[in-house]
């Protein structure tokens, strides 16, 4: 229960991290419409229930991300409002808030709450918080990544062979063998690949694949903010001469100093080392017919890699990978 029509999102991260269902009454326990917030509900995870009388349906949304359906709860009509977008959820989550606000405190129905929230976010929803919710993720793990080297290869190499902010083909450049970082938050180790090159080793040098599985972690999470603070503490007490070729590679990323930042996050799963060699399913040049491939600008697919597996132990780099 609250004490008003607004859920705070640190609950709502606990719930979700958890992987625990509850739901929040925002509207007085006798007043009609009935407002409830739902955790664990759908693939978001997060939904806002509205009674509906029986006159009335639920209002149709302009938004392909959002979707109104009606369903029957404890003998009730309700409106379900959910997304279709898991990446977005705490964007949402703020969506679902002001609606919440508009029926309960100021007595606003549903069709008009809705669209009142829906017109009064439209420059918002049109342009992301700083950096995507992808990007956010992935830099997370490019973060990962970086202090996992630092830890075997000192702070100097690990922030020098940091390229994939630079726009280079793999994220990590080391002496001896190319990284590349994915990163996903869903339950599945799929991750997606953009372009032919990629995945290519570059010749001569051995290219290792490294995936990363991040929940919600509630309390005991590490923000982006976090994972970028610590790196800069780290980087600036052991190699200073590397703060502004970091903060240089920061802001390539899309990390913005100021940018809210209030989901936290940890590793699900113990992170995956894989040599890149024919064992592992992946698309490269050789997979487009010669005549082709000057002609096919842009090529991005989802890889599945649950069941893949590698010859030999991974470097010493790639072994211990904790989010900093």
């Amino acid at each position: 229960m609250t004490d008003g029509p607004h859920v705070p999102w640190q609950s709502v991260e606990h719930y979700l991290g958890e992987n625990q269902a509850t739901t929040y009454r925002l509207s007085a326990p006798s007043a009609h419409p009935e407002v409830s917030y739902v955790v664990g509900d759908g693939d978001s995870g997060i939904a806002l229930y509205v009674e509906l009388d029986r006159r009335h349906r639920p209002p149709l949304s302009p938004l392909p991300s959002i979707r109104i359906d009606q369903i029957a709860e404890r003998g009730m009509r309700m409106a379900r409002i959910r997304t279709t977008q898991a990446a977005l959820v705490r964007d949402f989550h703020d969506l679902l808030n002001a609606v919440a606000d508009r029926i309960v405190t100021h007595e606003r129905t549903l069709d008009q709450a809705f669209g009142e929230t829906v017109r009064a976010w439209s420059a918002l929803l049109d342009r992301p918080r700083g950096a995507s919710p992808e990007k956010r993720i992935g830099l997370i793990g490019e973060l990962s990544a970086l202090a996992s080297i630092a830890r075997a290869d000192g702070w100097h190499t690990a922030v020098e062979s940091w390229k994939g902010p630079e726009g280079e083909e793999h994220d990590f450049g080391l002496p001896d063998m190319d990284v590349e970082v994915k990163t996903t938050s869903s339950e599945q180790r799929c991750h997606t690949v953009h372009g032919l090159g990629q995945l290519t080793p570059t010749p001569g040098r051995p290219l290792w694949m490294v995936s990363l599985q991040l929940t919600r972690g509630g309390k005991g999470g590490r923000t982006l903010s976090d994972c970028v603070h610590s790196v800069r503490r780290a980087v600036g007490e052991e190699a200073p001469a590397m703060t502004d070729r970091l903060d240089r590679l920061l802001d390539a990323a899309g990390w913005v100093s100021d940018a809210p930042d209030d989901e936290r996050w940890r590793l699900r799963t113990a992170p995956v080392s894989l040599l890149v060699d024919e064992s592992l399913p992946r698309l490269h040049t050789e997979s487009v017919p010669r005549q082709f491939r000057d002609r096919i600008r842009n090529v991005t697919y989802t890889l599945d890699i649950s069941a893949a597996r590698t010859a030999g132990e991974p470097p010493a780099a790639l072994v211990d990978i904790t989010v900093p």
